[in-house]
Formats: C-alpha cells, sequence, structure tokens
C-alpha cells in the first residue's frame, strides 16, 4: 500500500500520509579522459557518483550542479540527461528514484560535503565498492558512449 493513515490528536480525523519515492540526481562528470568518483562519508559506505538529495524548489539540473559543486568543488558544463533509475531496492535506505546526468568539468578536483575522498577513474578500472546502483549505472553509460561510436562511424560500404 502507498499510503498509511494517522489519526489527527485535535479531531481524530483520520489523514491519509502517502508514501511516495523521494527524487534525487546523480552526476557522471567527465574530467580528464576519466569519470569522477567520490568515496562516502555516510552510510552507504563505498564509491559513489557524487549526487544526492533533490531541494524543494529546485530543478533537476539545478541540484545536479549543486550537487556536484558541493561534492567536487567542480563548476559543470554541458549537462545532459542519461536516464532515470527508478528500482525501490537501488537505495538500502529508502525509496529514491534518480534522474542520471551526463557532463563535463575541468579544474581540480576537491573532496567536499559528505565526500571523504575523490577519485578520476577510467571506465575500465572502477573501484571495487560502488554503491548504490552506480555499477549499474555506469554500464549503461559505458554502453551509451559504444552506441555513439557506432552510430557516428561509417558503416561498410557507404564511403
Amino acid at each position: 500500500m502507498s499510503f498509511t493513515t494517522l489519526t489527527c490528536p485535535s479531531c481524530g480525523t483520520d489523514v491519509v500520509r502517502y508514501r511516495n519515492p523521494i527524487p534525487t540526481v546523480d552526476i557522471i562528470i567527465r574530467i580528464n579522459d576519466g569519470i569522477i568518483l567520490v568515496e562516502r562519508k555516510n552510510p552507504p559506505y563505498g564509491w559513489a557518483l557524487p549526487g544526492g538529495f533533490v531541494d524543494y524548489g529546485e530543478t533537476l539540473e539545478a541540484a545536479a550542479s549543486r550537487e556536484a559543486r558541493e561534492e567536487t568543488s567542480l563548476v559543470v558544463s554541458n549537462l545532459r540527461l542519461l536516464g532515470c533509475y527508478s528500482d525501490p531496492q537501488r537505495d538500502v535506505r529508502m525509496h529514491t528514484i534518480s534522474t542520471v546526468f551526463v557532463a563535463d568539468a575541468s579544474g581540480t578536483p576537491q573532496a567536499a560535503d559528505d565526500a571523504v575522498n575523490i577519485g578520476v577513474f577510467d571506465l575500465g578500472a572502477l573501484p571495487g565498492q560502488l554503491c548504490f546502483d552506480h555499477g549499474h549505472i555506469l554500464a549503461d553509460y559505458s554502453r551509451s558512449l559504444l552506441n555513439c561510436r557506432h552510430l557516428s562511424s561509417p558503416h561498410p560500404g557507404s564511403l
């Protein structure tokens, strides 16, 4: 059931309390021929894409840019949508729906906010312990890169 009822302490009326997934963003930041991952300061521990919760009144794009700046000290550009991930089991803490973006950045990444460490990784050499469903997201990202290369290369016999 997606809701529960609470009883108003003043009048005794049942009030419906809906349980909805929480919106989040994750961002694949491309820099120096690699991608940025942050090591989380808070549970669940491990390496993760920069990201977090969308603030009330904030657009998804603004949330992605803010989270990138807060966790990596980088300003991102060329923000574009990769996809949305909604598996109720993707976050052990609660049901979240993540909108995932890809962006470019330049500068020197520095761990900040709730990131204890930061690294630039090649897609073929990711750390072993990735949080949430970030392994799945990065596999989708890798496939999208292969598809783009395939679509942009000339087909045999078309030259």
